[in-house]
């Protein structure tokens, strides 16, 4: 299993990075888990079309899109689009941040801040 990262560098550029997660037998022989992220809450969020220009991520927080699409783009100029399903570790406090665009009419999406 994987999910997408955003962070800056020490120049203040944001950039990706796919990462694995660490998994382990489940309890019961049923499939595989990761160790726990300690985490402060969720937030649920519904979206239509929008396009936020260039910010930085609010907090550090796992994004995981359960419908619908979002594209990201970073400083460095690379985009992604993640769909249903995609999960992006938000990372990007400093430096120049990122866009993001929802494509298509809905998006329903969890946000996890993570604790300190």
């Amino acid at each position: 299993m994987k999910y997408t990262r955003i962070y800056a560098d020490s120049k203040g550029e944001s950039h990706f990075e796919d990462v694995e997660i660490a998994m382990k037998p489940g309890p019961a022989g049923a499939g595989s888990i990761s160790e726990m992220i300690a985490a402060k809450g969720v937030m649920f969020r519904h979206t239509g079309e929008y396009f936020i220009d260039w910010h930085n991520a609010p907090r550090r927080q796992f994004v995981v899109n359960l419908t619908g699409t979002v594209e990201i783009v970073a400083s460095d100029g690379e985009k992604r689009r993640l769909g249903p399903g995609g999960i992006l570790l938000a990372e990007d406090l400093t430096g120049k941040g990122h866009t993001s665009r929802g494509l298509g009419e809905e998006r329903l999406s969890l946000f996890i801040p993570l604790a300190d």
